[in-house]
């Protein structure tokens, strides 16, 4: 079963494909992409179906990787350090989340959110002073640096952030703020 004609256009637009190139590519007239776009003409199911298959193809072509879109300059964090290594760091580097690393392995996250759910419970002097590893929220997903970047937004709705690996090894990093840039 094949989509809906009326999301043709739709479709095209959001990978930035003019009616001619889906013409040129389907292998009928511009002018028959505009009749088919605006409901004054229906396709046959073979056009259709060309249709829909250029477009899925155009889109898995200009789609981004999580290798592509990630960073590579991960700012990281020992489970022995203290939440005020973490806070300096997270100041500095401008992030609100920090995977936590035991030598090569990520083993957890810490955010801003819970460092402050730490600091609500009690003298900020002493929460400074805790390891990270006793406030550290779990492993973040890691996900292979070919997985097509359109497939991250309910893993990073979830998470602080996502790491990803290449020939297993971390390769870097992608936060919510990376994603926005997919919709750049």
């Amino acid at each position: 079963m094949l989509p809906s004609i009326e999301s043709i256009k739709q479709q095209r637009l959001k990978i930035n494909l003019t009616q001619k190139q889906l013409g040129i590519e389907v292998g009928v007239s511009t002018s028959m992409i505009n009749q088919i776009e605006s409901g004054r003409s229906q396709p046959s199911y073979e056009t259709a179906k060309k249709i829909f298959e250029v477009l899925t193809n155009k889109e898995n072509q200009s789609a981004y990787t999580a290798g592509q879109l990630c960073s590579q300059s991960i700012v990281s964090i020992k489970p022995s350090n203290t939440l005020h290594d973490a806070i300096k760091k997270m100041h500095k580097s401008f992030i609100s989340q920090i995977p936590v690393f035991d030598g090569k392995k990520p083993i957890g996250v810490i955010s801003e959110s819970g460092i402050v759910a730490h600091y609500e419970n009690g003298n900020i002097e002493i929460a400074k002073k805790i390891k990270v590893e006793t406030i550290m929220e779990p492993i973040p997903p890691i996900i292979d640096y070919k997985t097509p970047a359109n497939t991250l937004g309910p893993l990073i709705k979830y998470s602080k952030c996502i790491l990803v690996s290449k020939n297993s090894k971390v390769y870097g990093i992608i936060t919510a703020s990376d994603t926005l840039k997919m919709m750049e």
